[in-house]
């Protein structure tokens, strides 16, 4: 992960714990093209924690967590992701193993954040 990657990874663990109490433990990010796909270890809280212990309680935390993750960001776009990308946050994709703890995001730009890489190698 280089210089960027690392920063994107700060800015999207800041945003999480800013609008949902706690951002995830480990946070990895690959730019391809117009996307951003960070791998996230570490995101449950205690409390939810104990609500996948429930029978439903996993089906019902892995549906409210994506859903909720994507309207949050919908509700409170990213600006500093765009600012530092120097694109605008289009769309949100995510998922999470909840046995895990495991989660995917994959955010897409309206413009190519691959080629970045080469202008902050230099």
């Amino acid at each position: 992960m280089n210089k960027l990657e690392a920063e994107f990874c700060n800015l999207v663990k800041a945003y999480r714990k800013r609008h949902m109490g706690k951002g995830p433990a480990r946070i990895t990010a690959t730019f391809c093209k117009n996307w951003a796909i960070c791998e996230m270890e570490g995101n449950l809280s205690p409390v939810e924690k104990f609500i996948a212990s429930a029978s439903d309680g996993k089906q019902m935390l892995r549906e409210a967590r994506t859903q909720m993750v994507k309207d949050m960001y919908r509700s409170n776009p990213p600006i500093e992701l765009e600012e530092l990308l120097g694109a605008k946050f289009v769309e949100l994709f995510v998922d999470i193993d909840i046995d895990k703890d495991f989660g995917m995001s994959i955010f897409v730009f309206d413009r190519d954040i691959q080629v970045l890489l080469s202008t902050d190698e230099s």
